[in-house]
C-alpha cells in the first residue's frame, strides 16, 4: 500500500517543485498515482469502458423534460443578500443603481483591507460600472428596464471582460486588456446587469481549494482560518459576503459548486455548452469546462441562466443544444417537486462523513414530504469518477501549460510546477483509457436518468479545510484535502450533465451542501428542486459575520 502524502508547504514544497524539472518526477508520479485512485481506475475491467468518444457532447437520457407546474411563488432570497426581488422593490422605491454600484465597490475595498483578506475582486472598472448604472437608471425612468436591470455582478478572471486583463490567476498571462467581452459577459450586460470587475481565481483554475500565491486570495466568508474553495474563489466570496447577488464562475472539476458550497451559497454548473465559453482567456481545448452562476438564491441562478444560455455560433460545444425558451428557467421555479424521482447511490453517500451527509439527507426528506420519491440507484463507475477526472483535466491542462511554458515552467506557482511534472510522467494511453472509462460513466449516468429525474450526492466530502497565513501566501500541496473536497464533483464534469448545489446546513460553523445532477439540458429540474428546498427552508444561505451592510436594508 502506498504511503499517504499529507500537506506539504514551505521549503519542502519548493524542493518538490524543483524536483519536477528532473527525472525524480517519475518517482513522484508513482507515489501520487495510487493516492488519487489512478492506479486502481486504470486496472478496471474492459467491460467498464465504452468506445473512444468522437466528441464530449453530453448524452441525453430523455427527449422530453416536461414537468407539472404547481404555480408556486418564486422563493425570496430573504435578508441574506440583496436578491432580485428585494433589489427591484428598492429600485421602485427610489434607490438608484449608482448608489448600489458605489456601495458594492466600497464594500469590496473594505473586505480587501481585512486581515486575512476577504476582498473578492482582482480588478475593478468603477468608471464603466457607474456609466452603466446611469444608463440603467435612465431605462428604469422611461419604462424600458430589462430582466437584470441594475443588478450588480462580478466575472471570474477566466473570460474576457472589456477593458480589464484576463489573467487566469497569474501576474504574467497577458499585458493587454481585453478588447471585447466574452459571450457570457456580453449577454449579462444586454440583460441589464452591471459588471463591477473581475473576481480572483486560483492559477489557471487548477486548485479546488482556493490557494494562489500570485494573489492575496480571499478566505472563507464564514471563517478566515479556512479555505474558500476554488477555482471560482472570488465569485463565491463576492456572493457570500453580499457584494453582489450573482457572479459568473467556470467549472472544470467542481470550480463553481465547491466554492459555492464551502461559502454557503447556491451554485449551478449547467450542461456542457449550455452557456458558451467563447472569450475564454486560455482556449486550451479542455473538454470539461462549463460556465455558470454562483448566487444568493435560486431566483438569481435562474435569471442568470435565462440571460446567458443558448448557442452563440462560436463555441462548437454549444452548437446543437435545444434552444431555451425565454424566461423558462425562472418559470421553472414554481413547479414544486410532486412526482419527482430522485436517485440516491448509497455507495457514494457512504464515502462521505456522516456529519456531511446528515444535513443533506434531511433536505432530501423534506422533498419527500411534498411528493418527491427517493429511489436507490447504482453507478458502478462513480467511485472512480475523481480518478478519471484527474487523468482528464490533469493531462489536458498539463499539456496546455507545458506547451505554453516549456522550460519556463518555474514561473508557475509551486503547486502547478508539481502538477505539470507529475502529469508529464503519464502517457497518451492513460488519457485515452480515461476517455473510454469516461464513456462508460456517461452511459451509466444516462441509464440511471432514464429511470429517475435527478441524482443526489453530497457536494463535497469535507468542510472547508483550515489554512495558515504562511500556507496561503506560499502555497501547498495536500492530496487528501484535494480528493475530499472534489470527491463528488467529477461525475457532472465528465458526463457534461448539469449539477447544482444548495446550502443545507452547517458543521462546526462551516457550510455543507446537497448536490443535484439532472439529464442533459434539464437545468430546469435542478432549479425547481433547489427552489423548493429554499422555499421550505430546507436550504438557506446563512449570513456570515463578514456580510456587508446593504444600502437599502
Amino acid at each position: 500500500m502506498a504511503a499517504k502524502i499529507g500537506r506539504i508547504s514551505g521549503a519542502p514544497l519548493r524542493a518538490l517543485a524543483a524536483s519536477m524539472r528532473t527525472p525524480v518526477r517519475q518517482a513522484a508520479a508513482a507515489l501520487v498515482r495510487p493516492q488519487l485512485g489512478i492506479t486502481e481506475v486504470l486496472a478496471l475491467p474492459q467491460s467498464m469502458r465504452g468506445e473512444m468518444p468522437i466528441d464530449q457532447r453530453p448524452l441525453r437520457a430523455r427527449e422530453s423534460h416536461a414537468r407539472e407546474d404547481l404555480g408556486l411563488e418564486i422563493p425570496e432570497t430573504r435578508d441574506f443578500q440583496h436578491g432580485l426581488g428585494a433589489l427591484r422593490r428598492a429600485y421602485e422605491g427610489g434607490l438608484s443603481p449608482t448608489r448600489v454600484v458605489e456601495h458594492a465597490l466600497d464594500q469590496a475595498d473594505k473586505l480587501a483591507r481585512r486581515r486575512p483578506s476577504l476582498g473578492p475582486l482582482q480588478e475593478q472598472d468603477r468608471e464603466a460600472a457607474l456609466r452603466a448604472a446611469g444608463e440603467s437608471e435612465a431605462r428604469m425612468r422611461d419604462g424600458t428596464a430589462r430582466p437584470l436591470e441594475g443588478v450588480v455582478t462580478v466575472i471570474k478572471e477566466e473570460v474576457d471582460l472589456r477593458g480589464l486583463h484576463t489573467q487566469l490567476g497569474t501576474d504574467f498571462w497577458t499585458d493587454a486588456p481585453a478588447s471585447e467581452d466574452g459571450t457570457s459577459v456580453a449577454r449579462l450586460r444586454q440583460a441589464g446587469a452591471i459588471v463591477l470587475g473581475n473576481s480572483m481565481m486560483t492559477q489557471f483554475g487548477m486548485s479546488p481549494l482556493g490557494v494562489n500565491p500570485h494573489r492575496r486570495m480571499p478566505r472563507n466568508a464564514h471563517s478566515p482560518g479556512h479555505l474558500p474553495g476554488g477555482s471560482s474563489t472570488g465569485s463565491a466570496v463576492a456572493v457570500a459576503t453580499g457584494v453582489v447577488p450573482m457572479a459568473l464562475g467556470f467549472d472544470g472539476g467542481g470550480s463553481i459548486r465547491i466554492p459555492a458550497c464551502l461559502n454557503g451559497v447556491y451554485g449551478l454548473k449547467p450542461t456542457l455548452g449550455r452557456v458558451p465559453v467563447s472569450g475564454h482567456g486560455a482556449p486550451s481545448g479542455s473538454t470539461v469546462v462549463h460556465a455558470g452562476p454562483i448566487a444568493a438564491g435560486c431566483h438569481e441562478l435562474a435569471a442568470f441562466l435565462d440571460a446567458t444560455a443558448g448557442a452563440d455560433g462560436h463555441d462548437p460545444i454549444a452548437t446543437g443544444q435545444p434552444e431555451p425558451t425565454q424566461g423558462a428557467f425562472v418559470a421553472a421555479l414554481g413547479r414544486g417537486v410532486r412526482g419527482l424521482r430522485i436517485g440516491v447511490p448509497e455507495s457514494e453517500w457512504a464515502d462521505a462523513p456522516q456529519a456531511i451527509t446528515d444535513p443533506a439527507r434531511e433536505a432530501l426528506r423534506s422533498l419527500t414530504a411534498d411528493g418527491a420519491e427517493i429511489v436507490p440507484v447504482e453507478l458502478p463507475l462513480a467511485p472512480h469518477a475523481s480518478a478519471i477526472g484527474y487523468l482528464t483535466i490533469g493531462l489536458e491542462n498539463a499539456a496546455f501549460l507545458q506547451n505554453h511554458f516549456g522550460a519556463r515552467i518555474h514561473v508557475l506557482e509551486p503547486y502547478l510546477q508539481i502538477f505539470v511534472g507529475q502529469f508529464s510522467a503519464f502517457g497518451s494511453f492513460d488519457y485515452i483509457d480515461a476517455q473510454r472509462l469516461r464513456a462508460g460513466l456517461r452511459r451509466q449516468a444516462a441509464e440511471v436518468l432514464r429511470e429517475v429525474d435527478l441524482i443526489a450526492l453530497p457536494t463535497t466530502g469535507a468542510t472547508a479545510p483550515p489554512v495558515t497565513d504562511a500556507e496561503a501566501a506560499g502555497g501547498f500541496v495536500d492530496p487528501p484535502a484535494l480528493h475530499a473536497i472534489s470527491r463528488f464533483s467529477y461525475l457532472g464534469n465528465l458526463t457534461g450533465l448539469p449539477g447544482g448545489t444548495a446550502p443545507v446546513g452547517m458543521v462546526d460553523g462551516l457550510p455543507v451542501g446537497l448536490q443535484l445532477i439532472a439529464d442533459a439540458w434539464d437545468e430546469a429540474t435542478i432549479l425547481q428542486t433547489l427552489a423548493h428546498l429554499q422555499r421550505t427552508g430546507a436550504a438557506e444561505a446563512v449570513r456570515p459575520e463578514s456580510h456587508v451592510a446593504l444600502p437599502y436594508a
